[in-house]
């Protein structure tokens, strides 16, 4: 289906925003969004856990290695620890306190913002021992797709994973330094700051010393996130270490880069190229860096992609018939809360520097940006053709049948019988029935570019929520609440 023309698209959007505005709470799509990073929670639960339907698990993890890898975030609708996604979802979540930190106050969500960061952060220290070594998965994805279980009872292994300075990956090392440095700057003031940054140089130099492509040395990963590059977390590390420390190097590295990616199609868990470019259009919109040469050139790639999304630009972002942004039919809503959250983002700081944005339509206000965004944002929780919301357990209607493991059979705490691989499949994958555990806040994949949806566990492709789906949404709501 061919985008819609800008007077079209633009008029959708204003009559999304004029008649559904207030009908959104955007404040109670905040909180679930964080609450559902308790969800994905892998490890010895804390006393302070809010959803109580998840149990302590895989709590021996990296004890056949002799390591402590208790921790961190199952990637999506599975029992995987995936180091590469999990640290973009952690960077992510740390982007939304260093920009919209004050509005999390306001709305009494910061506390769990940060929470949702360490939770990730303390596992990354653990999975970091050496300077030039890092643990970048637990558990195999094939083994445990083969089975159906909650992760409280999971039998599948969990063997683990690594890069080292003999099995590389500069794209795994890059984007846990970016995520490590992220977040010093979101505990800016404190101890632990520190120790991140320590992390942070530690990668970014494993990473910049031994250039490849993790899924080269992490086989596993292949099928599940292969990275495309390395190149882009490069950059992305850089520029958060430069935000953090201030140091000329990392400026030296960004100014100095052969490859700053152009304008992408889309900013996600592989690709963070306009991310970066967005980090260094802020530096010279505020002042930090000069506008001109290669890192102006950062900023016009942003503009040309946000341009993109606006239906503004030269090629623009496909849609769906009402409105939705679209790029493929698996999972499309991570695509759609990342650019939400550039476009957010960008206009907070073209509004705070009294810019606009020049696309080749013309010169576009900040404030259209936050049109086209909350156009976005009420599509998907709710103001569309279906008016179903795609963020699970908002509103009055969302899916029932998400595709994953621990909401879709029953608690542990309800009924601690275990529930075998293969019995999974029978007694929970297949049962036409809702799950019994609400997900709160979880995004998934998403309609089709037909605006079409099927609430079914075996609709993977749409069905599916993961932590890059919401990590971005996080600082959106914020924004809007």
């Amino acid at each position: 289906m061919p985008s819609l023309s800008l007077l079209a698209f633009a008029c959708c959007i204003l009559a999304f925003v004029n008649s559904n505005a207030d009908k959104v709470n955007y404040g109670a799509a905040l909180t679930k969004s964080l609450l559902y990073y308790e969800a994905q929670r892998s490890g010895a639960l804390p006393p302070s856990q809010r959803v109580n339907w998840r149990g302590n698990s895989a709590v021996n993890d990296g004890k056949a290695a002799g390591e402590d890898l208790v921790g961190g975030y199952y990637d999506a609708g599975d029992n995987v620890k995936f180091g590469f996604p999990m640290a973009f979802t952690v960077t992510m979540l740390a982007w939304s306190v260093v920009e919209f930190g004050p509005q999390l106050l306001a709305k009494n969500e910061l506390s769990n913002a940060l929470a949702a960061i360490k939770w990730g952060t303390d596992y990354f220290i653990k999975a970091h021992p050496h300077p030039n070594f890092l643990y970048g998965q637990v558990g195999d994805g094939f083994s445990d797709h083969a089975c159906w279980m909650r992760p409280e009872d999971m039998t599948t292994p969990r063997t683990v994973y690594w890069i080292d300075e003999q099995h590389p990956g500069a794209d795994l090392a890059g984007e846990t330094a970016a995520a490590f440095a992220a977040a010093a700057l979101a505990f800016r003031g404190t101890r632990y700051s520190f120790q991140l940054i320590l992390h942070a140089k530690q990668l970014f130099d494993f990473a910049v010393k031994y250039p490849g492509q993790y899924q080269n040395s992490i086989s596993s990963a292949a099928n599940f996130y292969s990275s495309s590059g390395y190149e882009d977390e490069l950059l992305w590390a850089a520029v958060w270490l430069e935000r953090a420390t201030g140091e000329k190097q990392y400026l030296d590295f960004i100014t100095n880069s052969t490859n700053i990616g152009g304008t992408r199609q889309m900013f996600s868990w592989d690709d963070k190229y306009v991310g970066a470019q967005l980090l260094v259009a802020k530096g010279i919109l505020e002042g930090k860096y000069p506008g001109n040469g290669n890192l102006g050139q950062y900023k016009n790639y942003l503009e040309q992609f946000i341009c993109n999304c606006l239906q503004k630009g030269s090629n623009n972002v496909k849609t769906t018939n009402n409105g939705l942004l679209w790029w493929q039919d698996w999972n499309n809503l991570q695509y759609v809360t990342s650019a939400s959250f550039i476009m957010t983002t960008y206009s907070h700081v073209l509004t705070a520097t009294k810019n606009t944005l020049q696309c080749p339509a013309g010169k576009i206000p900040p404030e259209y940006l936050i049109h086209v965004v909350r156009s976005q944002v009420n599509y998907i929780l709710g103001v569309n053709p279906h008016q179903i919301s795609y963020m699970v357990g908002f509103g009055e209607k969302y899916p029932q049948q998400v595709h994953h493991r621990g909401a879709s059979i029953v608690s542990i705490n309800q009924n601690p019988t275990p529930v075998t691989c293969q019995g999974g499949f029978t007694a929970w994958f297949h049962r036409n029935a809702p799950n019994p555990n609400v997900i709160d806040g979880a995004i998934v994949g998403g309609p089709g570019q037909n605006d079409e949806y099927t609430d079914s566990r075996e609709n993977f492709q749409q069905a599916e929520a993961a932590t890059a789906n919401s990590a971005p949404f996080v600082g959106v709501l914020a924004y809007f609440a």
